[in-house]
Parts: C-alpha cells; sequence; structure tokens
C-alpha cells in the first residue's frame, strides 16, 4: 500500500492524494505554477520500522501480524535498544523481538548527541529487564495492572531517576506523548483507507493546530529534557 500522503489547495478547497496530479480534479485547471501559498505539502508517515529505531518507546496493535493500525487495535508496547531489539513484556515475560514491529508509532526518548546516555541505554535496559518484577517465576502478568505499558513506563522513569528526574505518571506520560501520536496515526491511516477507493480526497478546511496534527513529526526531545525544571 502506498503511504506516502500529500496536501495541496486549489479552487478553494483542501485535497489529499497520494501524488499531485497535473490538473486540478475539480476545474480541470493546471496546479503546476500555482500561487505559492497553494505549493503541495508532504504529509510524513506517522509509522516506522521499529527496529530501524533506537532508544525509542514503540507501539503497534498487538493482535495483528500485518500491524494494520486503527482505532480498534489492541495496543502493545515495547521500548528498542541501541540495535534495534524490541523488548517488551508479555505472558512469557520480557521477549527480545528482533522481528515484528515493522509497522508501530514512536516516541523518540533519547537525542542523537546525548552520547553518554545512549552509551548505558543497553545496559540500562538488560538490567532493568532481568528484575524479579519481569520475572513470571515471581510475578505474573496482568493485562490492567502489570502489563506492556507498566514495563516502559517503568523503565522510562528509571531512566529519569538515574538522571536526576522526576518521574510521569501514565496520565502524564499517555497524554504529551501517546495520544498526539495516536491521534495523528489513526487520522492518516484513514486518508490512506479512503484513497484506496479514489485517487484523491476533499478535507474540510483546518486550523493550523488541526494541519500540524496531520503534518508533524513523529519525534520529540528526549524526555528528560521535557520533564526537568
Amino acid at each position: 500500500m502506498d503511504s506516502s500522503v500529500v496536501m495541496f489547495l486549489h479552487c478553494g478547497k483542501q485535497m489529499v492524494c497520494h501524488e499531485v496530479p497535473e490538473l486540478c480534479p475539480l476545474c480541470e485547471e493546471p496546479i503546476l505554477g500555482s500561487r505559492l501559498e497553494e505549493a503541495p505539502v508532504s504529509l510524513p508517515s506517522p509509522f516506522c520500522n521499529g527496529h530501524t529505531t533506537s532508544c525509542c518507546f514503540l507501539l503497534a496493535p498487538a493482535l495483528d501480524a500485518y500491524r494494520a493500525f486503527d482505532e480498534k487495535s489492541e495496543l502493545h508496547t515495547g521500548i528498542s535498544n541501541s540495535k534495534g531489539v524490541v523488548y517488551n513484556y508479555t505472558h512469557l515475560g520480557v521477549v527480545k523481538d528482533e522481528t515484528g514491529w515493522e509497522t508501530c508509532i514512536r516516541v523518540v526518548l533519547v537525542q542523537h548527541d546525548s552520547y553518554s546516555l545512549r552509551d548505558q541505554w543497553d545496559k540500562y535496559l538488560e538490567s532493568y529487564s532481568g528484575g524479579a518484577l519481569w520475572d513470571t517465576n515471581w510475578t505474573r502478568f496482568d493485562a490492567v495492572t502489570h502489563n506492556c505499558y507498566t514495563y516502559c513506563l517503568g523503565f522510562i522513569n528509571r531512566v529519569l531517576e538515574v538522571e536526576g528526574r522526576g518521574p510521569l505518571t501514565p496520565e502524564q506520560f499517555t497524554e504529551r506523548y501517546v495520544l498526539p501520536r495516536t491521534t495523528r496515526a489513526h487520522r492518516f491511516n484513514g486518508l490512506l483507507q479512503v484513497l484506496k477507493k479514489k485517487p484523491y480526497h476533499l478535507l474540510e478546511r483546518q486550523t493550523g493546530s488541526e494541519r500540524s496534527s496531520l503534518a508533524g513529526s513523529d519525534t520529540v526531545s528526549q524526555v528528560k529534557s521535557e520533564t526537568g525544571k
């Protein structure tokens, strides 16, 4: 499935399609050479291959082998190490996946220039994952109170503690980092589904924040700098 999407303004209408046509589908006038404010804008996909990431929090549908993402998907979460191996907590304990996270949403936790933290990331992740809290002989998986999200946020807070920062509650992390990305992913996936049925789609005129939601980046500043005081 082609995941490239462009948005452009013509005839006073906002339209999206996989590639800009030579003629406007509404008025059949040439689109190239339009005014600067009508120039097409590429909408980057919110999805990534988790195994090509490093030091990221990842979300993907839990039950779909093809990682189709929609609002009904049950989400599974994991943490990538420096080599793109995804550590995630399941009924079997901590699993280290080298495949299976090819289509997911990411939250970048460490900036590329944070060399000291990157150097220690794998050590922290391995040590944390080997704790009794994630050993099924000591603690059982619980879908509500002791799950993949608990595991991931626990690790993030462990790193924040090492860095001298305060912890994030599940509500804080979800509101700041998860919801904006899942909302954008749902909207983007909806556009892809529409464009499978027809070559273009008309959008309602959007506010600046709504356009940003579609075109925004899937990365953030490292967690420790955003949560520091």
